[in-house]
């Protein structure tokens, strides 16, 4: 195994981070996400300054409408925050009018309304407990379709097994993306009526996010750069189905069943084992853990039969580099890492700026993304682990899907 003993700070080799000036064409949140990178959200508490390492945790349950409304409720400000943050940040990185944006989302809605009509009744309950529109909400889920996404890297791993009796199956992964959306991400556990429960970290107001199932599935996405279309089913929803499957198999038909708007990467832990889903508009490609075990992705195809697509488009964020440099760290593990050697690989800094493990820096273009949170996920353990911030300088938090 990785060694499993606590990590010093000298041991991860954590560079000096600017602190002072501002990467040139920043947005001009830009402030907020630095402070929150470098430092975490702060809270008063009796007059005293504290650290939030620690996401909220909500539980919801009942049939769709029903199941939204108490989203809705229990998470109005997060749903509220987040639509306005949204919406800004469209307006700030793609020339598109409300008017425009909110004809992709209604469009996009009617492909989600008949890939699953109740998952649109549940946002329907949300937009109505949040005091939000449904249009705000469907924005949510399809403003990722408005342009594609060349600032976002995020590497990701999963393991069959791991050497200890104690341990299963893992599936992890660095989400870099903008801090900006640190204050409305939640950790929702839904209980729909007769459908299998599931637990994720996620933005409130979103159908689904990266976590897992009672059944053993668990599941992180990240960016793969392919070419895509203006409307289809959100993969949002997608997302939501993966978790209400029981097998490989199941997941596959699920996600191939739905007209896709955009490509994405999705990894996976199955009760078959590790896989990996390489989703374009016409192709879902299944990477599979055979002799190693084990499985990693960063934002390029893999699949040789995807693997011509890579040269139509720019390379994101070093995605190259940072699958050699994970693939390097797992073959310097005797076996399959237990959680604390995959923290440790999630904490890397080779080749800062562009490093496994994101910091805010003063490149010009993409300086302002982080690694906003770091996620485990032990679905036969039911429990995941998530830092809020870096997973160099935070600590991680364990969250459990109970009976």
């Amino acid at each position: 195994m990785c060694p499993s003993r606590r990590l010093a700070r000298d041991d991860l080799k954590i560079p000096e981070i600017p602190r002072e000036g501002l990467p040139t064409g920043a947005p001009s949140w830009f402030n907020f996400g630095l402070s929150f990178s470098i430092d975490l959200q702060k809270t008063v508490v009796a007059g005293a300054m504290v650290q939030t390492t620690r996401y909220r945790e909500l539980t919801v349950s009942g049939p769709p409408r029903e199941l939204g409304r108490q989203v809705g409720e229990a998470a109005r400000e997060e749903v509220r925050g987040f639509c306005e943050v949204a919406l800004e940040r469209v307006k700030r990185t793609v020339r598109i009018t409300r008017e425009r944006a909110c004809r992709i989302a209604r469009r996009s809605g009617e492909y989600a309304e008949k890939y699953r009509p109740d998952l649109v009744e549940e946002l329907r309950g949300t937009a109505e407990a949040a005091r939000v529109s449904l249009d705000d909400l469907l924005l949510l889920q399809v403003r990722n379709q408005f342009q594609e996404e060349k600032e976002g890297g995020c590497t990701s791993v999963s393991f069959s097994s791991a050497d200890s009796d104690l341990c299963g199956p893992i599936v992890a992964q660095n989400w870099d993306n903008d801090p900006v959306l640190d204050p409305f991400t939640v950790v929702l556990t839904r209980r729909p009526t007769g459908k299998p429960t599931f637990i994720s970290c996620t933005q409130a107001g979103l159908i689904a996010y990266m976590g897992f199932s009672q059944d053993g599935i668990g599941a992180c996405i990240n960016t793969l750069p392919a070419p895509s279309r203006e409307v289809g089913v959100p993969h949002y929803f997608i997302l939501r189905e993966i978790f209400e499957r029981a097998s490989l198999a199941e997941v596959v038909a699920s996600v191939e069943r739905a007209h896709r708007a955009i490509p994405v990467n999705i990894m996976l832990s199955t009760p078959q084992g590790a896989a990996d889903l390489e989703v374009t508009l016409d192709q879902v490609q299944v990477l599979r853990a055979e002799q190693a075990a084990s499985i990693t992705h960063t934002n390029h195809c893999l699949h040789p039969d995807l693997t011509p697509i890579n040269q139509q488009f720019p390379e994101l964020i070093q995605s190259y580099g940072r699958k050699r440099r994970i693939d390097e760290l797992l073959a310097g593990c005797q076996g399959m890492p237990d959680v604390a050697g995959v923290k440790k690989m999630l904490s890397d800094h080779d080749h800062h700026p562009q490093s496994i493990c994101r910091h805010a820096n003063e490149d010009p273009h993409h300086g302002f993304w982080v690694t906003v949170f770091s996620i485990i996920i032990e679905p036969q353990q039911r429990r995941m682990h998530i830092s809020r911030g870096n997973p160099c300088s935070q600590p991680f938090e364990v969250y459990e899907l109970v009976d």
